[in-house]
């Protein structure tokens, strides 16, 4: 094993810090990485501070799943990566490999319960009690869950696509989003800005839906067609019954209904954000009565990853992101809580 420098939650209510933690050794199908760049996600913070009841946090917690880094060891069996290789993982790091889930290329939606997510996930390998995420300077992965970095992405603006970048092409790929479709987007953060610019890319009419007037100008930059404010009842009465698709980014317990209403006959509400409490239960009339749906969507599996890479690529996408030291992580996190940040934190490892 190995000891690596990292920046560590030690308990829900203390600041996280600089420590060390444990990689394996690398095995015949592993590739180790050393992390340039990982980016800062809301499930970091939620997970840091043991906020999910559902997915306690084992401490020492090191969270991290936007991690872009370059290869620098790799296994006897390693066929696809070799050293020096710009290289990636998200927000997994291993599956049960068997399931119909997993063979169908969507080990996110393991039917074993077999994902094994990047960090506060049972090690497998015994290395730790749970795996230990990007906030460090080099992680081991299984080569079926690294991930090609296409040259034309800068690094530091790519981290973020593992795992906002993911999580919002998969319902727009999967509901298909295209000429012809009218997306909604309900949110400008992390994940929302993600969803607008690849709503855009994949060319529907986007209408992004945010709280806030101050947004109304970057929502159009990033490729809005239009913006509604939601708490406007008369803007949000004119697109009654009109949307094929809305995907919703919000990570708090809200009314859904308000949403519902806008989507015409078989239309989709698809929920992205893990709010920390449970929604209102949305009316069910509202859904009897036009054939609507309120699915969800977690991430995508390696195969859709890459493609979604490989997209961003090809249209010249990436987050919007500010760049931190790791010593200014849990001055992020307070920003993250009052929205303070266009649109994802950065950590460049470079410097812990």
């Amino acid at each position: 094993m190995t000891s690596v420098k990292a920046i560590v939650a030690n308990s829900a209510t203390t600041s996280l810090a600089p420590g060390r933690i444990e990689r394996r050794d690398v095995g015949p199908t592993d590739v180790e990485i050393e992390i340039l760049y990982c980016g800062v996600c809301h499930s970091d913070l939620h997970t840091a501070r043991n906020e999910w009841a559902a997915w306690p946090t084992v401490y020492p917690c090191v969270p991290g799943h936007e991690i872009v880094g370059r290869v620098a060891k790799v296994g006897s069996a390693v066929r696809k990566f070799k050293l020096g290789d710009p290289a990636a993982v998200g927000c997994m790091v291993g599956s049960c490999g068997k399931c119909a889930s997993c063979r169908d290329g969507l080990e996110n939606y393991c039917d074993a319960g077999g994902t094994v997510f990047t960090y506060n996930a049972p090690d497998a390998h015994g290395t730790a009690p749970v795996t230990y995420g990007g906030y460090s300077k080099q992680i081991v992965v299984d080569e079926k869950f690294v991930l090609r970095v296409p040259a034309k992405l800068d690094p530091a603006a790519a981290a973020p696509l593992l795992c906002a970048g993911i999580t919002l092409y998969s319902p727009l790929r999967h509901w298909r989003a295209g000429p012809g479709k009218k997306v909604g987007i309900v949110g400008l953060g992390g994940l929302g800005h993600m969803g607008v610019k690849l709503s855009h890319a994949f060319g529907a009419h986007t209408v992004l839906f945010t709280t806030s007037a101050s947004k109304v100008a970057d929502g159009k930059r990033l490729g809005a067609d239009e913006v509604v404010l939601s708490r406007d009842a008369a803007a949000m009465e004119k697109h009654a019954r009109s949307f094929d698709l809305i995907v919703d980014t919000v990570a708090a317990a809200h009314d859904l209904d308000a949403l519902t209403n806008l989507l015409r006959r078989d239309g989709t509400l698809v929920l992205v954000g893990a709010p920390e409490h449970p929604h209102p239960s949305p009316a069910v009339f509202n859904l009897l009565f036009a054939r609507r749906s309120i699915a969800g969507s977690g991430i995508g599996g390696i195969a859709e990853t890459q493609e979604m890479l490989d997209f961003c690529a090809e249209k010249g996408i990436a987050s919007d992101i500010e760049r931190i030291r790791p010593d200014g992580i849990n001055a992020a996190y307070e920003r993250m809580l009052k929205g303070d940040v266009k649109y994802r934190f950065v950590i460049d490892m470079s410097a812990l």
